[in-house]
């Protein structure tokens, strides 16, 4: 397999983007378990920080800063037209109370300017935030989808212990919440702060002081509008705090058994075949439904949460608009406001109410945002760690080179360990030349398919060396092979493009592998995953492999889905087509020793598993050796016939 390096990301203006300082979390064992957790969540949402910010760097967007600065200046000129449309609202309620005609035509005229000025303003500033959030998240999302492929991570994380739990749901679905809502956010703060302290000097300008006898006594209140707007957005804001407090934790869960439940069903479509063969529908039917049944309750603990929230937020906007008019009715009465002043008062009440309230609107939101970067950032603290490990920091790792002389591969004091240093396979060191078929064996459990991904370079913990000849390609065949989506043509010539290779070579590749009844089929696409048997993956797999034609070939179990006969076939055809070849088996078949000129026994001993034997095995001629099978099956005692009742 001639493995390409992914690279990481490359922004629009040329510049790499590098990867984050992988930082270590390290706290103080003196602390309880609350404090434990609280510190974890911190540092999750500065390490989303870490990489979401580079957006705004040097390796960023090429519009990142041209879009923000547009933004901010869309927000600017809607609070202009927010403002003159608070001015038109005064103008044309003293017109009405006058009875004016003539100015309330005028007005009327007015009006529409500012209206259509406003709502362009408000679709170019929709255009402006989604755009910026649609680059973030292109960009954000490039850069954790490289690190996840590079060097087999997506696979190594399967192995590792950490929260990374369906790193396909954060990267779709947690990356998109944690893109989206912090520019929401950021738009609204910003309009929020620059709305309350316009209308609040409008406040403090119409309202002015309100004089009240109480008990004989005159007290007099200054800005008492604006005082009246803090205390109720105080209390509705301090309100949504209180009765929201357990919105993320709730939100966190919500999305995690989400995730669970739809790895679950994924799991049944992906292993349909085996399930219905074995009849496992209704214990598949009974952990769907407790998977399903952990979402209802959490969705059942967020409806409760949002329920306590909506009183908060539906009663503040019903009472918000009716305090700055009983507020205004004493002095509108005594005639010290204008009906056009009451109703701007009301108007600029509401906004600075709608202002200092963002948070009773936007907190659950906030929580699942909270809940996404938190769940997307642990998975990029996990990749740190895979990183940290390729860099040497911690546990050791197997380091990769070149052999020399014309030694083809070379484990060079190499040792498997597990992520947390527990020894699989002890020191190994084991040379391979040109055209060797060796052939690993071993009870099960020994490691012998550890090493396989060890020296596939798949597995990174350990120590010692696998090197290899410069500038030979290594290809590997597992058990159970990969069948891509699309086109069967496309299957075949896999990692590679299907325009590598012509109709006519993946035809014959398919005829040479016992698959030519699918020559018509190549260019059809087709659920081939599901609708090829286990066999017929091995034997696709064998086809890829004449295509490719590598110089090191690992077999890891490939022919354990065929016949006796249709192994040999396929084996004695990979001697044929690729005579030069380099092999490493790892199987548990005898038969295949014969194909092998040398044979490595694994055992399981304490401290990892050793090599114990090492032995040259002589190679039959074919011919002989299907003979002697044939004989042999000859001479064996016939089986006694069925009793039939």
């Amino acid at each position: 397999m001639n493995r390409q390096p992914i690279e990481n990301v490359v922004a629009e203006t040329g510049k790499t983007i590098d990867a984050p300082p992988p930082e270590i979390l390290e706290t103080d064992p003196g602390l309880s378990p609350e404090e434990v957790e609280q510190i974890r969540r911190d540092y999750l949402l500065k390490r989303f920080w870490i990489s979401a910010k580079g957006f705004w760097g040097a390796a960023g967007g090429r519009l990142a800063w041209v879009l923000t600065g547009g933004l901010l200046v869309l927000i600017f000129l809607q609070l202009s037209f927010q403002y003159g449309i608070n001015l038109w609202n005064r103008a044309i309620f003293d017109a009405i109370e006058r009875r004016d005609a003539d100015v309330v035509l005028h007005l009327t005229g007015v009006f529409f300017p500012l209206a259509i000025g406003s709502v362009l303003l408000g679709v170019i500033q929709v255009y402006t935030r989604m755009g910026i959030q649609r680059r973030w998240r292109a960009w954000l999302t490039s850069s954790v989808i490289s690190r996840w492929l590079k060097s087999g991570r997506y696979y190594q994380l399967n192995l590792v212990s950490g929260d990374h739990q369906n790193p396909e749901y954060r990267i779709a679905e947690d990356l998109r919440v944690a893109t989206d809502a912090p520019i929401d956010f950021a738009t609204g703060v910003t309009s929020a702060f620059l709305s309350a302290t316009t209308f609040i000097i409008v406040l403090w300008t119409i309202g002015g002081a309100l004089t009240l006898t109480i008990a004989g006594a005159t007290v007099t209140i200054p800005g008492f509008l604006v005082i009246a707007a803090v205390l109720y957005a105080a209390i509705a804001s301090g309100s949504m705090v209180v009765i929201g407090r357990n919105f993320v934790a709730i939100s966190e869960s919500k999305n995690q058994t989400e995730a669970e439940y739809r790895y679950a069903l994924m799991r049944v479509r992906e292993n349909g075949e085996s399930i219905a063969l074995l009849g496992g529908e209704e214990e598949e039917r009974s952990g769907i439904d407790r998977s399903f049944g952990k979402v209802l309750k959490q969705w059942a603990l967020l409806c409760g949460q949002h329920m306590r929230t909506t009183i908060v937020s539906q009663g503040s906007s019903l009472i918000a608009p009716v305090i700055p008019i009983l507020l205004c009715a004493p002095k509108f009465l005594e005639g010290s406001m204008t009906l056009g002043q009451v109703m701007q008062a009301a108007s600029a009440f509401t906004i600075v109410q709608s202002a200092f309230g963002w948070l009773v609107d936007n907190y659950p939101r906030l929580s699942d945002w909270n809940a996404g970067a938190r769940r997307i950032a642990s998975l990029m603290m996990s990749l740190d760690g895979l990183e940290r490990a390729e860099t040497g920091e911690g546990l050791n790792r197997i380091k990769r080179g070149e052999t020399e002389g014309n030694t083809m591969l070379r484990l060079n004091d190499l040792s498997v360990t597990l992520d947390d240093g527990t020894a699989v396979v002890g020191e190994t060191e084991i040379l391979i030349e040109p055209g060797e078929w060796v052939l690993v064996s071993g009870e099960s459990g020994t490691g012998k398919s550890t090493l396989v991904r060890a020296i596939a370079g798949l597995w990174p913990w350990g120590s010692g060396s696998v090197d290899f000849h410069a500038d030979r390609r290594l290809f590997m065949l597992p058990q159970k092979p990969y069948v891509p989506s699309g086109t069967l043509r496309r299957a075949a010539a896999y990692p590679a493009a299907a325009e590598d290779w012509s109709i006519e070579q993946i035809g014959e590749a398919l005829d040479k592998v016992g698959l030519g009844h699918l020559k018509e089929r190549i260019e059809e696409e087709a659920p081939w995953d599901q609708t090829l048997s286990g066999g017929e993956k091995q034997r696709l797999a064998f086809a890829r492999l004449f295509l490719h034609r590598p110089d090191i070939i690992v077999l890891d179990e490939a022919t354990s889905a065929l016949d006796d006969r249709s192994q040999d076939k396929l084996m004695e055809l990979l001697n044929e087509e690729l005579k030069d070849a380099t092999v490493v088996s790892v199987a548990h078949r005898a038969e295949l020793e014969e194909f092998h000129s040398r044979k490595i026994t694994l055992e399981r001993r304490k401290g990892g598993a050793r090599f114990v034997s090492d032995i040259d095995l002589i190679p039959l001629d074919s011919r002989r050796r299907l003979l002697g099978r044939w004989l042999r099956k000859r001479k064996e005692p016939p089986r006694p016939a069925r009793q039939v009742a």
